[in-house]
């Protein structure tokens, strides 16, 4: 019996551009906007949030996304988790995936944590009887027994996260997906969870990681691909990329202070003449 081909990569993206459209125009109402809708008129900004975007990924490996805000990384993961689709290039997925991407993404305000927890497992393609299986265990997990039968709307954002965290990682999925959700909450909560994701990576699961915390994303990765305006600025071992990343960011602080100090002193500079002017 032939075996069947194993991928070699369990995420593929290339060439992976995704582009908005931007009113370059201020419309003021309703009336006006469905007005100039009809006739043709509403002008438009293209924006590229990814351009050209080539990635490969393979099983089990760790990969962090860094970058300012504003640089493409949720818009990425965004694309890889299939909510958004590419305007042009080619993306290939081969496993399951679990996202974290928005807090509170998935979860209903109005309804219980109790709630959720079934509703947010037979959206990840789960049986009520495979998510009652599992229920203590998540809820001992996200440390919510007190609070089962309470509205979500009244969580804190680490309560949501914790939630949210809890169900996606109750079985083992072939991609996990975590965009900065985990830095909201207690310092606890967020060692269970690194030491969950571990676990996970050890048992095959692919991990892709957004956070700013650089030690972090050292810890948790051993790739990192860096974004910015929505384009690669370099991929790669990600104590490499990270320490470019991180020596670029600090240069361009020094540099802006520099600027601030300097234009500062011009300010005092042109106080101190005109004080002196008047004084005569």
């Amino acid at each position: 019996m032939e075996e069947k081909n194993t991928p070699e990569y369990i995420i593929e993206l290339e060439g992976v551009t995704v582009r908005y459209n931007k009113a370059s125009e201020k419309i003021d109402n309703l009336k006006e906007y469905f007005v100039k809708l009809i006739k043709h008129e509403l002008m438009y900004k293209e924006f590229l949030a990814l351009q050209d975007i080539d990635l490969k990924i393979k099983k089990g490996e760790a990969w962090a996304i860094i970058g300012t805000n504003g640089s493409g990384k949720s818009t990425l993961l965004k694309v890889i988790s299939r909510i958004l689709k590419p305007y042009r290039g080619t993306l290939k997925v081969n496993g399951s995936i679990a996202s974290l991407i928005e807090l509170g993404a998935g979860i209903d305000q109005r309804l219980t944590a109790r709630e959720n927890i079934y509703m947010n497992g037979c959206i990840l393609g789960y049986t009520k009887k495979f998510i009652a299986e599992r229920f203590d265990e998540i809820v001992e997990f996200a440390e919510l027994e007190d609070f089962l039968d309470t509205p979500v709307k009244n969580f804190s954002s680490g309560m949501k996260s914790r939630l949210g965290f809890s169900v996606a990682t109750m079985v083992k999925p072939d991609i996990l997906i975590v965009d900065e959700v985990l830095s909201v909450g207690d310092v606890l909560f967020r060692k269970k969870c690194e030491n969950k994701m571990s676990e996970m990576l050890n048992n095959g699961t692919t991990l892709l990681f957004v956070s700013h915390n650089m030690e972090t994303v050292k810890k948790m990765c051993n790739k990192a691909i860096w974004l910015n305006n929505g384009k690669t600025v370099m991929q790669g071992d990600a104590d490499t990329v990270c320490a470019e990343y991180t020596g670029t960011i600090a240069d361009k602080k020094a540099k802006e202070k520099k600027e601030r100090a300097k234009k500062e002193a011009e300010l005092k500079k042109q106080a101190e003449e005109l004080a002196a002017k008047r004084k005569k």
